[in-house]
């Protein structure tokens, strides 16, 4: 039996609409998780914020520069007496700033090096309404390095990259804007700007996240151009930069699947390459927890159920805050909070990366 053209015609119109609702469906969700995730502003928490008094003979300077849509940056030039064998320029990770990395550049300073670390696009002390979206802190990074290039304000020296997860995916991706640089360290980083939002997507609505991908790929597409398709791996075949990647196989933050097995697989046979593996160290192997830090995150999980409101409601963000820091004033030795948190085994093997790097 032959459907007649009307019927046809209706069904082929409803089937139409299904779709364009789907579509609208998929694209306002990606919207929402964009904005979600990039439509705000970030700092690294006040209570435990890291000072520069905590570090002795440690020396910063403040610099202000812009970046790609006029915003303001602000950033730290750190360094001791000693004469440098090269600038290292730090890229942080999301929701934070760059004084979460102090002590590390602390340790940098006091084994020959200048390091210069700034907060990117809405983070922490710099410019911006939000973050606008991963791609951005490749952006800035580049600006930041032109910035000590060109500026004046700092010395010729050979140039370093450290970067962490966000920032272990920029200081790979922006080589393919500054293949000059010498050498990069890529902690915890991944290869796709998007990668991580699949990974994330996947632990919430499994194979149906790739049903996202490409509203994902137009929304950066339109606020990013030619920089929301960069990646890790882009950056690495565009430069004759030395390469250090690291990475712990239980991070949960950043699978190994996204960054580390891609880059192991295309480059370990390549002398450029060097490839630091933990099994138990986690997202952020470059901080030893100590006793006094278990200690003091313990008793503070204990204070927060002596709370008379609902801490977890976001209505309470700032009100929580507020009394966060009264108590770590009131009962946290901060310095001591991050003394010795550096994990020097990791780190002597980044400066005798550089060293040797720099020496070529």
């Amino acid at each position: 039996m032959k459907v007649k053209k009307p019927v046809r015609k209706k069904i082929l119109i409803v089937l139409t609409c299904v779709l364009v609702l789907v579509i609208a469906g998929v694209w306002i969700l990606s919207e929402v998780e964009c904005s979600r995730f990039f439509g705000r502003r970030y700092e690294t928490d006040k209570a435990t914020r890291q000072r520069v008094e905590y570090y002795d003979g440690l020396e910063r300077t403040q610099y202000i520069f812009p970046s790609d849509k006029g915003q303001k940056l602000t950033g730290y030039l750190y360094k001791t007496s000693l004469d440098p064998k090269g600038i290292i320029i730090f890229a942080h990770g999301y929701g934070g700033g760059q004084s979460y990395y102090m002590n590390c550049a602390d340790y940098f300073t006091k084994h020959g090096y200048y390091v210069f670390a700034f907060d990117a696009t809405g983070s922490e002390e710099s410019e911006g309404e939000s973050t606008r979206g991963l791609p951005q802190g490749m952006i800035d990074l580049s600006y930041a390095i032109s910035f000590v290039e060109e500026s004046g304000n700092f010395p010729k020296l050979p140039i370093g990259l450290f970067g962490h997860s966000w920032g272990g995916y920029c200081v790979s991706a922006v080589l393919t804007l500054h293949p000059e640089v010498k050498a990069v360290v890529a902690c915890s980083g991944y290869n796709d700007s998007l990668g991580i939002f699949i990974s994330e997507g996947k632990n919430i609505a499994g194979p149906a996240v790739y049903l996202t991908l490409p509203f994902l790929r137009l929304h950066d597409y339109i606020r990013f151009g030619k920089y929301s398709t960069v990646t890790s791996e882009d950056g690495f075949n565009n430069t004759d930069a030395r390469i250090m990647i690291v990475h712990s196989m239980d991070d949960t933050v950043v699978p190994a699947e996204i960054g580390y097995d891609i880059y192991y697989r295309n480059h370990k046979d390549d002398p450029r390459f060097t490839f630091v593996c933990y099994e138990d160290k986690g997202h952020r192997y470059f901080h030893e927890v100590t006793p006094y830090v278990t200690e003091t995150e313990e008793a503070y999980q204990q204070w927060l159920k002596t709370l008379d409101y609902d801490y977890n409601n976001p209505a309470n963000k700032e009100r929580l805050e507020e009394d966060k820091i009264k108590y770590y004033h009131l009962n946290v030795d901060v310095k001591k909070y991050w003394e010795n948190r550096v994990n020097t085994e990791l780190l002597d093997k980044l400066i005798a990366f550089y060293d040797e790097s720099f020496a070529e």
